[in-house]
């Protein structure tokens, strides 16, 4: 880079523009430019690393302008320490300076030049339909046109089974502005009725909403349920959508008693939690269990292997992980288990 742009911050700003800075990997959710600019000084590592990499959403725009926001969607590799691998974002920002210098605003043909980047990914449809919902919501503007149809769908009015015209994008727009008007009523009222080709998306979209304690108490109702029923794909859905409730204790009590059961050895349960609930654990004692049963799957994928390297690699689990490796309290299957990622 030049001597004058060390950062993504500093391009951003030589520019003259106004930008957010969103993490979309785990969930979608904002970084203060205090912990971006720490961040990209490799101060501290990625909080939310995703597969060895930062999956942002880069969004700017000229103040002074009136044209919508650019966005780039950025996939940046992170070291085994989870910090940001500053050679490649200074690659990544070298190709921007080649490609249409510091003016960032330029006509859709100059960010064009910026497609073939190794750097850009597009998010999958669930992502990217998160990603507007909660811009839209942040910028105070109106949702999608199929908003107000999936708030109706919700009410039951339309009957449950006429789902076929329910956008993912309405989905999002609902779920994102789940805390107005009536919003949260119409959902805890439709949940437990919803065909699970509207539950699964929804669920999708709920993940990246900081739930409120009621819906947070009917989600884990559904989770009890889901656990009397043994309905794997109504279990999958729950957890999901309570994943970012506000009431931590709510969902730390039904990981915990999805940990008692026979699910906490299904590879597809483990994984929702290692991807979804991960701050639940950094309690040691959740931890040891979540593990021990991880340890028991039988399947034929190196299942236990992944949930290490994926929850090894999130700084504030990364202590408490390794801790595990020297544990001598411990069972067979989980020693053989660690074993198994040394041979």
């Amino acid at each position: 880079m030049t001597a004058n742009i060390a950062t993504l911050a500093e391009l951003l700003d030589a520019a003259g523009t106004t930008w957010r800075v969103y993490d979309i990997g785990r969930r979608v959710q904002k970084l203060d430019k205090a912990t971006f600019a720490d961040i990209e000084a490799t101060n501290q590592p990625y909080p939310f690393p995703l597969a060895q990499h930062a999956l942002l959403a880069i969004q700017f725009w000229d103040a002074k302008a009136s044209a919508e926001p650019y966005v780039w969607f950025l996939k940046l590799p992170l070291d085994e320490q989870s910090k940001l691998v500053a050679a490649s974002r200074d690659h990544f920002a070298n190709m921007v300076l080649e490609a249409v210098g510091t003016q960032l605003m330029g006509d859709e043909q100059e960010q064009s030049k910026l497609d073939n980047n190794p750097y850009v990914f597009t998010p999958n449809a669930n992502k990217r339909a998160a990603f507007n919902a909660h811009i839209k919501v942040e910028l105070r503007q109106s949702a999608s046109q199929y908003y107000e149809h999936t708030q109706l769908y919700l009410s039951g009015k339309l009957g449950w089974q006429q789902w076929q015209s329910i956008a993912v994008q309405g989905l999002a727009d609902f779920a994102a502005r789940l805390n107005q008007g009536d919003n949260e009523q119409l959902l805890c009222t439709a949940w437990a009725n919803l065909p699970v080709e509207v539950r699964q998306p929804l669920a999708a979209q709920l993940e990246n909403t900081p739930v409120s304690t009621a819906v947070a108490e009917m989600l884990h109702q559904s989770i009890q349920d889901a656990l009397a029923q043994e309905d794997k794909a109504l279990l999958i859905d729950a957890l999901r959508a309570i994943s970012f409730a506000t009431a931590t204790g709510i969902s730390g009590a039904a990981v915990d008693q999805v940990l008692a059961s026979r699910w906490a050895e299904d590879a597809d349960i483990c994984q929702v939690i290692a991807g979804r609930l991960w701050s639940h654990l950094q309690s040691p004692e959740r931890l040891a269990t979540f593990m021990e049963k991880s340890a028991q799957i039988k399947s034929e994928q190196a299942i236990f292997a992944s949930l290490f390297a994926d929850l090894v690699a999130i700084p504030t689990l990364r202590p408490h992980v390794l801790a595990m490796l020297r544990c001598e309290q411990r069972s067979e299957a989980l020693s053989r288990a660690i074993g198994g990622l040394f041979s």
